[in-house]
């Protein structure tokens, strides 16, 4: 279907033809002296040397480069990406026809041959540059010929800014050294500066044209694909980069799974680290929840309004490992599931278990479960479920001599000096934002079983009510203790991601994490990895499963408390933990500052107290 517009033409008069030009010109000329975008944009002075140029308040020098190494591998420019100083930095590429280059390179190996030669026939000795010169001219030839390599022309300059002409010459000292420790020569713009910060501005415009032959090889290294740069685009900071000092911010819930692992040596700085993302993750919604067997977390938690449960005999924090969820997924058989746990439970308990026992065992649990109405059907299992005790009261009650044996040893847990903690209904319900577990007043016997129970009681409400969350499990080594333990925590490490759980691993013990395999699987499974200061004991382990180069060994060994190894996916960095002062005064565990805040908090509530005064009739007493 066509359409046609049909336009009817007005007539106009030569008069208002006249005035209509007549206000075109005065517009015009009333325009020249208002402001435009250019005016607003444009500096207030620019000052022209003939070794810098001045624009506004800020100073810049550009340098081009006239000489290159003969051999450069991949990333060979890193060190000046990564300069401590803004730079800019700017490549020119142009192709070059191939027949016109083997032309000139016919021309140049003829003569180059010829100097060999006649420096030969007169008995001088052979330059080696002009030999070396030959051999790369004839490779060049060869490739060139075979199509295996193209040709082009290179421009590379360098702008320097700096606020004061001083620190103009000190940086200019400075880049120009790290070049020279590149083998590349670079040169001032002289009498050329204003052209040279045109050639650096994004503007495609090369006003300077020093160029230098390459072949396609040499040029592809000059790509900076790689940089030390660690910073996404959201989430928290961690610290500060300590190869260019740019800051290393990182959403850990962004990634393929949410799970870090922090390993360190005591008093490097891994409990600093967790305590200062924890605090930091509040501000996005994120719950935390940490399991700390050293009471390091409390002084924070009381801090920011968070809850602590302590656990100790005489309280009346339960915990009552035969929970259920209460969640019913498809596929899954949740009193399976829980019956599988508590097995790995009563294994680290009762010791190792024989065949026959371990038999015995599940048939009490499920019997136990029986008794209280719970069944494989979903229908029953939101039904009040069993306790320690009635497990104990059922294996009493098996004929099997090995179940008599089995309550004999249970039996401490339930009445003997180890009960009143694990035996009764629960009596904790994690509803606030930062959840600490404190089991530092637990005895040293009770405290992997202690760890498993928590840990298990947490993944079952986790599993009932998913949300943004951490779980830090700090001291892990008590877990990797049994192997029992250690299975349960890496399944949450496999299985967190779907429950939108991020977990923390933190443990000083680190050899003997990683000589289990499951340590090593826990690792795997965590996109986040944080490494500070190591003995030396356990570097070999450390570097064996990271891959550490020797000079990330040797920062591991020195480094100062905070400082060590971020890793995030395949890429990794040197870091430096840094928080401000209000967080600091928060997370600090230094027994000193500890002591200095805790003098200062006195003195505080003295001066806070009212002071009596004796009136002139009162006597001392």
């Amino acid at each position: 279907m066509a359409v046609i517009n049909f336009f009817k033409r007005k007539k106009i008069d030569p008069a208002e033809a006249e005035l209509n030009e007549s206000r075109r010109k005065i517009k015009g000329v009333l325009g020249q002296g208002m402001t435009d975008i250019k005016d607003i944009i444009a500096p207030a002075a620019i000052e022209i040397d003939f070794d810098y140029i001045k624009i506004g308040p800020v100073y810049y020098r550009t340098l081009f480069v006239v000489g290159y190494p003969r051999f450069v591998g991949a990333n060979w420019l890193s060190s000046l990406i990564n300069f401590d100083h803004s730079l800019d930095i700017s490549f020119f590429y142009y192709p070059v026809e191939s027949k016109g280059v083997l032309d000139d390179l016919r021309r140049k190996i003829a003569e180059m041959e010829a100097t060999l030669e006649s420096d030969f026939q007169a008995g001088r000795v052979v330059d080696p540059s002009v030999k070396i010169a030959l051999e790369d001219a004839q490779t060049l030839q060869d490739q060139l010929t075979a199509g295996i390599e193209r040709f082009f022309q290179f421009s590379f300059y360098i702008t320097i800014p700096a606020d004061t002409l001083e620190e103009l010459n000190a940086v200019t000292k400075q880049v120009e050294a790290t070049l020279g420790s590149l083998l590349v020569i670079s040169k001032h713009a002289t009498l050329q500066q204003e052209q040279g910060r045109q050639s650096v501005l994004p503007t495609f415009t090369d006003k300077l044209l020093v160029t230098r032959n390459m072949d396609t090889t040499s040029l592809a290294t000059t790509f900076p694909f790689v940089s030390s740069e660690l910073t996404a685009n959201e989430g928290i900071m961690y610290g500060i980069n300590e190869h260019n000092g740019s800051l290393v911010i990182f959403d850990r819930f962004g990634l393929e799974n949410a799970n870090s692992v922090v390993f360190a040596k005591s008093g490097a700085g891994k409990s600093y680290l967790v305590k200062l993302e924890s605090l930091r993750q509040l501000m996005f919604g994120t719950e935390t929840i940490i399991i700390d067997p050293e009471d390091e977390y409390s002084t924070l938690a009381d801090a920011i309004g968070g809850e602590v449960i302590r656990f100790k005999s005489a309280r009346s924090v339960r915990i009552n490992p035969f929970d259920l969820s209460g969640v019913f997924q498809e596929g899954e058989n949740e009193l399976g599931l829980k019956i599988l746990a508590l097995h790995s439970l009563f294994r680290i308990m009762l010791g190792k278990l024989t065949p026959t026992e371990d038999a015995i065992l599940d048939r009490s649990l499920v019997a136990t479960y029986k008794l209280k109405g719970i069944t494989p059907d979903p229908a029953t299992q939101t039904r009040e479920p069993p306790v320690m005790g009635d497990l104990y009261n059922t294996l009493l009650n098996m004929a099997e001599s090995e179940a008599n044996g089995m309550a004999s040893r249970l039996e401490k847990f339930i009445r003997g000096s180890l009960s009143g903690i694990f035996d009764q209904q629960s009596s904790v319900d994690l509803k606030n934002t930062f959840t600490v577990f404190s089991i530092k007043d637990m005895e040293d016997e009770l405290r992997p079983i202690a760890m498993f129970i928590i840990l298990d009681f947490i993944w079952t409400k986790i599993k009932k009510d998913p949300k943004k969350r951490t779980l830090v499990v700090d001291e892990a080594w008590y877990l990797m203790k049994y192997p029992d333990s250690a299975s349960f925590l890496y399944s949450i490490a496999k299985r967190a991601r779907k429950y939108h759980l991020g977990l923390t691993t933190i443990t000083q013990d680190v050899e003997d994490f990683l000589n289990s395999d499951y340590g090593k699987a826990i690792v795997t499974n965590s996109s986040l990895q944080f490494l500070f200061k190591q003995s030396p004991a356990a570097i070999d382990k450390v570097s064996e499963v990271f891959y550490l180069s020797q000079g990330e060994r040797s920062l591991l060994l020195n480094a100062e408390i905070g400082e060590g190894l971020f890793f995030a996916g395949p890429n990794h960095v040197a870091i430096r933990v840094q928080a401000a002062p209000h967080e600091h005064i928060l997370i600090t565990s230094s027994p000193a500052e500890l002591e200095r805040k805790e003098t200062f908090n006195q003195v505080q509530e003295g001066a806070d107290q009212p002071q009596q005064t004796q009136l002139p009739n009162q006597k001392k007493k």
